[in-house]
């Protein structure tokens, strides 16, 4: 906690009705004890052209004496213009000792009480936080909560939420200009709509990565290598249907196929086919040279090539600070793209066939014109 209630105070509560009856003040009353335990300046003294405060206030024996406190006079007029004077005690009420807090913490001019707390080794932050939410649905003394008194998760947890949001849209914004360049380049919607799908399933490679290992979900750098990975996996889509889009175009001038005719079907298949035939080494060579040059980063090797090449001792180990920033990224980026390699093989080429039929039977059954480029 950051403050105790283990402050002994003796609160002074006036007696306003008293006050009001005498025709005095609750502020008089205040400065009064005010003035007695912390002073009031009353003038300044002067001693070779250095000025000096004159502050007053009770003797340090009087100052901790309550009774020195509440027997000192208060002087004014009443209702009739007479000059009164009475001890404080007469205008408040039995002061009772009382214990307080060590201070009181404000945030926008709210007061908080701030629990904090670290993890034990071995346990996950985000984990902890959540069992801590299901408990507090339960807590006993709920009642207290709903007199303008709210609990919120702040610290770790709330730098974790603003990260987690702009990291979002950072990657929606990567995604939507993802989009506006495939667009642009294919001048078709369907293809744009094949690629960004895949880089979508290519996030249940990361997640499923990360579960079947055990591995712990990091905000910034599993983020980071997740947009990085939809870099990579919308260049292997891109390639594969670029091709077969070539294919498909060099067998209608093959054919001598007009602009209005369509390919057969089966060679539209068989386009589809040679495409992903033709770029599977070059799919499998990005996706592999990629693992392995992520591995060291993912274990977390270090190999010291200056002593290797002055001492010929190379210090290799394995782990490091590096490696626990680093390592989150590059897993990410390892499990995606390799669930990523099987849809771009697989799922890409079986949707871009999909998508065609589709799309021939929708222009067929509105009786649209078809268009060799559909």
């Amino acid at each position: 906690l950051n403050v105790e209630a283990t402050r002994p105070e003796i609160p002074i509560e006036v007696d306003r009705e008293q006050v009001r009856r005498l025709n005095a003040s609750t502020s008089q009353v205040g400065m009064a004890i005010r003035t007695a335990l912390l002073g009031q300046d009353v003038g300044t003294y002067t001693l070779n052209e250095e000025n000096y405060d004159i502050v007053i206030r009770f003797q340090n024996q009087d100052r901790n004496d309550l009774n020195a406190l509440l027997d000192q006079k208060l002087m004014f007029r009443n209702n009739t213009g007479q000059l009164l004077s009475i001890p404080i005690r007469s205008v408040v009420k039995a002061p009772q000792e009382n214990i307080s807090y060590t201070g009181v913490d404000r945030k926008n001019q709210t007061a908080m009480v701030v629990i904090s707390s670290d993890v034990s080794e071995g346990y996950n932050a985000n984990e902890v936080v959540a069992e801590l939410k299901e408990r507090m649905l339960d807590y006993e003394d709920r009642e207290l909560l709903t007199d303008g008194v709210s609990y919120k998760f702040t610290g770790q947890q709330e730098e974790q939420a603003t990260e987690m949001e702009f990291l979002s849209s950072a990657l929606l914004i990567a995604v939507f200009l993802i989009l506006l360049i495939i667009v642009t380049q294919f001048n078709s919607y369907s293809t744009p709509a094949i690629i960004l799908f895949a880089v979508i399933l290519s996030f249940i490679g990361v997640f499923l990565g990360l579960v079947l290992s055990g591995q712990t979900f990091v905000i910034i750098m599993t983020m980071i290598g997740i947009i990085s990975l939809a870099g990579v996996v919308v260049n292997n889509a891109i390639v594969l249907i670029d091709y077969t889009n070539l294919i498909r175009k060099e067998k209608r001038d093959e054919l001598g196929l007009s602009e209005d005719e369509l390919l057969p079907d089966e060679d539209v298949v068989a386009a589809t086919i040679k495409g992903g035939e033709t770029r599977l080494r070059p799919v499998l060579l990005t996706a592999i040279t990629t693992v392995l040059g992520l591995m060291p980063l993912a274990i977390g090797l270090n190999i010291d090539f200056v002593g290797l090449i002055t001492k010929y001792d190379a210090n290799i180990f394995f782990g490091g600070d590096n490696n626990m920033f680093f390592s989150p990224m590059a897993w990410t980026i390892i499990y995606g793209l390799t669930f990523a390699t099987f849809l771009t093989l697989v799922i890409v080429p079986a949707m871009y066939l999909s998508l065609y039929r589709f799309k021939v039977w929708l222009y067929n059954a509105l009786g649209w014109k078809l268009k060799s480029n559909i």
